[in-house]
């Protein structure tokens, strides 16, 4: 059965909804001396330090098409620096192998408003395994090799690549709030981004992650949540997401010792069902939403660089899309958590921000309403989670506690405005991120 329209569009916009941040440890544990000599400053060690959470194509489309003989110029901010830098990408959901016939990454030209112009000087060339070519298997990932390029924390970067056959299917990042820049031919060499004559607003196409070796690496934090997390609502191409606004705060407090903060969050995504999964009782359809969260465990927070903490923001999407219940969404998070200590990963749970007068079909109701409370009251009161992040009573308006204040509302009273997501970074304790 095909979703009614308003419908389709709503659960979009609203699927864009929760965010959840997260820290994971995956690398070897290090000896006591090795501890010392990354303390001291001695070691240089790779850290993740940008992410983006992947999703399988749409049915029809752009990323059903895919690119063919066009180049792609991703912009991007990584929030820790270094003095070398690698690219990840990842075809984990194509349907063939993908060439890559050229790629380059350099720092963006600040001296210019235009995002795709690139500084020149810094442009330099990426290999893989030391060739400037090489193929991406179907449902693989490719790591370029290292490159010298000195990064400051949160600068922007920008990756362009020369995709010189049919990609077929598209593996992406839907709702990236930042434009990224097509063209025809090999356009990686280019300084200008005039030549790149298609701009989208809404991906990353194959592009996964981007890591930096420093020896000031405090490890990532992986943020796994849904739209709240992806920003839904903040200003284009103004990095205002709640996970940047906390390395922001990060680099701002320790200035010498900065963790990455790694943003996996998928519009729309959900602890119990996939992409194929029901919304309102119908079969959704919508590839974006991405599976459900603990399936996305292996690839979106056990595969980062260093990951050691992991903020969970999930469940929202699970109440309204699915009339979930409390003792469902507990018993998810739950499993969750589990999985993450086991992995040696600090796991925080963080509270559902509120969404009263969200009126799209299936929205706010006060049964939800409840549901919503019962699941943050289970939050404040256990003590199976290494840390909580309140961000309900951060956000939420005092005198109608079911609502957004009303400076921090996106407007569809779901989403935050940027003001809203740097409160809900500002209600990030430090001292458990770190």
């Amino acid at each position: 059965m095909r979703i009614p329209s308003t419908v389709r569009s709503a659960a979009l916009a609203a699927a864009v909804t929760l965010a959840g941040s997260s820290l994971a440890y995956t690398g070897l544990a290090q000896t006591g001396s090795e501890a010392q000599t990354a303390e001291q400053g001695g070691r240089s060690e790779w850290v993740g330090s940008w992410s983006a959470g992947i999703v399988r194509p749409e049915a029809t489309g752009f990323t059903s098409t895919g690119l063919n003989n066009q180049s792609a110029r991703y912009v991007v901010r990584p929030s820790v620096g270094g003095d070398k830098v690698r690219i990840r990408f990842t075809n984990i959901y194509g349907d063939r192998p993908v060439q890559i016939g050229a790629a380059t990454v350099a720092k963006a030209d600040t001296a210019t408003p235009v995002q795709s112009d690139i500084d020149p000087a810094s442009k330099r060339t990426l290999t893989f395994n030391g060739s400037p070519t090489a193929v991406m298997n179907k449902g693989a990932e490719l790591l370029s090799d290292p490159v010298n390029l000195k990064v400051a924390d949160l600068s922007t970067l920008v990756v362009s690549v020369f995709y010189p056959t049919a990609t077929g299917p598209t593996s992406w990042h839907a709702q990236s709030l930042q434009q990224n820049f097509f063209g025809p031919g090999d356009l990686t060499n280019s300084t200008a981004g005039s030549d790149y004559i298609t701009t989208r607003a809404c991906c990353w196409t194959f592009l996964s992650g981007v890591d930096v070796k420093t020896e000031k690496s405090d490890g990532a934090i992986v943020v796994l949540g849904d739209s709240i997390a992806d920003g839904l609502a903040s200003t284009p191409n103004a990095n205002n997401r709640w996970p940047d606004q906390l390395a922001e705060r990060l680099v701002a407090a320790h200035p010498r010792k900065v963790p990455g903060v790694l943003n996996v969050g998928l519009a729309g995504n959900r602890l119990l069902n996939d992409s194929s999964g029901p919304i309102l009782g119908n079969p959704s359809g919508i590839e974006q939403l991405g599976l459900n969260a603990l399936a996305r465990l292996n690839e979106d927070v056990y595969a980062q660089t260093d990951a050691r903490v992991v903020i969970t923001h999930l469940g929202v999407n699970d109440i309204w899309m699915n009339g979930a219940s409390s003792e469902q969404i507990i018993a998810s998070l739950r499993q969750i958590n589990s999985q993450l200590r086991e992995k040696g990963i600090r796991s925080l749970g963080a509270t559902i921000t509120p969404y009263g007068g969200f009126t799209t079909p299936g929205g706010w109701t006060a049964e939800k309403e409840a549901t919503r409370l019962a699941v943050n009251t289970w939050l404040r009161t256990q003590h199976e989670f290494d840390g909580l992040v309140d961000f309900d009573q951060a956000v939420r308006d005092p005198a109608a506690p079911e609502k957004l204040l009303p400076a921090y509302d996106g407007g569809d009273h779901i989403h935050l405005s940027d003001a809203g997501y740097q409160a809900m970074a500002d209600a990030v304790p430090l001292h458990l991120v770190r």
